[in-house]
């Protein structure tokens, strides 16, 4: 470990320590016991798990029984080039709160509890067949503005509960373009068009995506698209929460 990271790590087990005190979907009082990060253990609860069908293509929830057709609509036009794709939760709630602490103020010891939800759909799916797992890159004008890629973190901490190696090497943002989620559904696909890059080291392997949130899947979609076009084996995706 370089004398760096040693430090980073430092910094981030002394922030556990001084947590805020109160939580960050319910703005109450923080129970130093019954706390899961910065978020009290009945907000935590009360994320919006989904337990109803997905669509295997974009994990966007499917109304009654979807077992003969596991694909929304749109997928079924136009499926994402992904063996699947799955979601822990619906964006909203307290998982919207949670996540915007996580991603814009700076609560990013919310990684581990957050991967611990992605750990149990993987899991519960059954697929560990992965020699990679691989964040959603971000650029590096935009990591320095944030300090810090919170699908890297996610990945991280996903890639150690799963014992199999975190490698983000393997795919880079090669442009920045307008935020997704500025963008209407429709202007999506093309944002991310061509804004990314793949390693020679992703051929042949089969690689779990991770990243915080899944909207349409075409920012899913660009990634899977440049690493299978450069050699690698399989592509899944997955994500804390699915937006609808």
């Amino acid at each position: 470990m370089t004398l760096g990271s040693a430090l980073s790590l430092i910094g981030r087990e002394a922030l556990r320590i001084v947590l805020p005190g109160w939580c960050v979907v319910c703005r109450r009082d923080l129970p130093w016991r019954e706390r899961v990060a910065s978020c009290c253990g009945s907000c935590w609860a009360a994320m919006p798990a989904m337990t109803t069908s997905k669509c295997s293509s974009c994990a966007l929830p499917l109304p009654g029984d979807s077992s003969r057709s596991p694909l929304c609509i749109s997928c079924s036009n136009d499926p994402l080039p992904l063996g699947w794709c799955d979601a822990w939760g619906e964006y909203r709630a307290g998982l919207e709160s949670v996540l915007h602490a996580f991603k814009f103020e700076r609560h990013d010891f919310l990684d581990d509890p957050l991967a611990g939800l992605l750990e149990d759909v993987v899991r519960a799916r059954g697929d560990l067949d992965f020699d990679a797992v691989v964040p959603v890159p971000m650029s590096r004008a935009k990591l320095r503005r944030r300090g810090y890629n919170q699908a890297e973190l996610l990945a991280r901490a996903l890639a150690s509960r799963l014992k199999i190696g975190c490698d983000p090497s393997l795919l880079r943002k090669t442009a920045e373009k307008e935020t997704q989620s500025s963008l209407p559904r429709a202007a999506r696909a093309e944002n991310v068009r061509g804004v990314f890059g793949a390693s020679s080291a992703s051929t042949g392997r089969a690689i779990l995506l991770v990243d915080d949130i899944c909207t349409t899947g075409e920012t899913f979609r660009a990634c899977a698209e440049i690493l299978l076009a450069g050699g690698a084996g399989r592509v899944c995706a997955i994500a804390v929460a699915k937006a609808t």
